[in-house]
């Protein structure tokens, strides 16, 4: 399997690091290509602008969705952007690496999604939400968090993790296609031991043993026509749930 690693922390001795490197030698030793973009490491440029355009003149007032996909379609992007697409296209699976910063990404990461997942190649491609350009790739979240696993709970002060990870699950893998892995997560990074470390270790190499036979996350899809016209999900879809797992065929 060709797999790329998307790494998103600053420091490459923090638990991510080693979380990172334990992955990295795990999977080239299962038999699988593993290429990382270390964004810190790339220094990775995380604002949109203009100068992701070649084609684009700073006299014209820009229009980012649609300066990106004239950029993608006539091969005038950023060649950063352009490296990025085409690790993106080899990769069978995706993981997404980073600690969980104020609910979401680091800025670093959301800016990646931005300017690699741009339109023409991430969405505006006819199909979403089940297909597009990367439908049939997988793509998992690995976190570190620093609240405890009982905060993101339902009954949790933080909230369901799950519901705080549905906006980059749905509306960034499964909207471009990628269906989702269940995340893997490890709480209370800021306090934890080094005998917990080695059993984080020991547990994400055997999540990463089953990325064949896990299940991926079962979002209703638009290209088996589970929405209307209207982009409502179908009334015989719905079942008594949370507004967000209306969504899951679960």
């Amino acid at each position: 399997m060709n797999i790329l690693i998307v790494f998103a922390h600053p420091e490459p001795r923090s638990l991510n690091g080693t979380l990172k490197n334990a992955a990295v030698g795990f999977l080239e030793a299962a038999g699988h290509q593993v290429i990382v973009s270390d964004l810190y490491q790339q220094q990775w440029k995380s604002q949109a602008d203009g100068g992701d355009f070649l084609q684009y003149n700073n006299s014209q007032r820009l229009i980012v969705a649609q300066a990106a996909k004239e950029a993608y379609h006539q091969q005038q992007q950023s060649p950063d952007i352009t490296a990025e697409q085409e690790k993106v296209l080899w990769a069978d699976l995706v993981i997404y690496q980073f600690p969980l910063w104020w609910f979401s990404m680091p800025a670093i990461l959301k800016g990646w999604f931005d300017r690699v997942y741009t339109n023409g190649f991430g969405y505006g491609t006819g199909q979403r939400y089940g297909g597009g350009k990367l439908a049939g790739k997988k793509g998992m979240l690995l976190i570190t968090t620093g609240g405890d696993v009982n905060t993101f709970t339902n009954r949790g002060i933080h909230g369901n993790i799950h519901d705080l990870l549905f906006p980059i699950h749905h509306g960034i893998m499964w909207y471009t296609g990628m269906a989702a892995l269940p995340p893997f997560l490890v709480h209370s990074a800021n306090h934890i031991s080094e005998t917990d470390v080695n059993k984080s270790i020991e547990e994400l190499k055997e999540r990463l043993s089953t990325l064949d036979t896990t299940a991926t996350i079962p979002y209703y899809s638009v290209p088996n026509g589970d929405y209307d016209e209207k982009s409502l999900l179908n009334e015989n879809l719905h079942l008594p749930k949370a507004s967000l797992a209306i969504h899951t065929q679960l």
